[in-house]
């Protein structure tokens, strides 16, 4: 029986650097599936729109409609960002993209995708990144539960001073019956052992609202939103001061 009670710091397999790209990519094809088809997707377009002050079915009034940039941290294969392309593109708002992850092998597969050649995609940890300008949101999803409640204090810190408006992470709720859905989702369906050994143990990594709160305290963030959205995800959101 997992113990629901305390974050677990055990390490997915996906965090090991000799992972076969052919194992990386059936990984993430079907995180791309999981998040398409409970909802991920749409949690983080709902961050962007927080983000932009956009009212659902009204067009973003853009200053100069100069394009907003919009960067990824632990970006994976790009299926966010390819989203938020498509979906940006319908409400004709002009962007500029950027995905950053440690993993060449993710950053390989992101850039063999035809549908992500308008992203930039780079390399790296996210705190050796030097923006040439400032983006205007950072956000990251699936992402911060990888890092030790420490480790994610300094990456929430570094996303609010590398941002001109502000931040979201869409992130898992730590939960039994998330833990057993998805426990026995990868087993009748998932072709990945990446799959069915890394997603439950994510929601053993995932958080309480308590947890992300008491992180948020500790950093003196005050505007923010936390908000709980299907299925078992949290939408933290912070903008800055205006």
């Amino acid at each position: 029986m997992p113990d629901f009670s305390k974050r677990s710091y055990q390490k997915e397999i996906l965090d090991r650097d000799d992972i076969p790209f052919a194992d990386i990519k059936q990984n993430m094809q079907e995180l791309d599936f999981i998040n398409t088809y409970l909802g991920g997707h749409n949690i983080t377009i709902h961050g962007l729109q927080s983000l932009l002050h956009i009212t659902v079915g009204h067009p973003i009034r853009v200053a100069h409609r100069q394009p907003i940039t919009i960067c990824e941290i632990g970006c994976g294969g790009g299926d966010n960002l390819r989203v938020i392309r498509n979906w940006c593109s319908k409400k004709n708002i002009p962007i500029q993209l950027i995905g950053i992850d440690i993993n060449p092998h993710c950053i390989e597969y992101a850039k063999s995708r035809k549908e992500n050649n308008e992203i930039e995609f780079i390399t790296s940890d996210y705190l050796q990144v030097r923006f040439d300008e400032t983006p205007h949101i950072i956000f990251s999803s699936l992402f911060c539960h990888h890092f030790t409640n420490d480790e994610l204090q300094i990456q929430l810190n570094w996303m609010k001073m590398h941002t001109q408006t502000g931040f979201f992470i869409n992130d898992l709720h730590r939960h039994p019956l998330a833990y057993y859905s998805i426990t026995s989702i990868t087993k009748l369906f998932s072709k990945s052992y990446l799959v069915k050994n890394d997603a439950p143990l994510s929601v053993l990594r995932g958080f309480t609202k308590r947890e992300l709160t008491a992180i948020t305290k500790q950093l003196s963030i005050i505007n923010y939103q936390l908000k709980w959205r299907w299925a078992f995800r949290w939408l933290l959101i912070y903008t800055h001061d205006r």
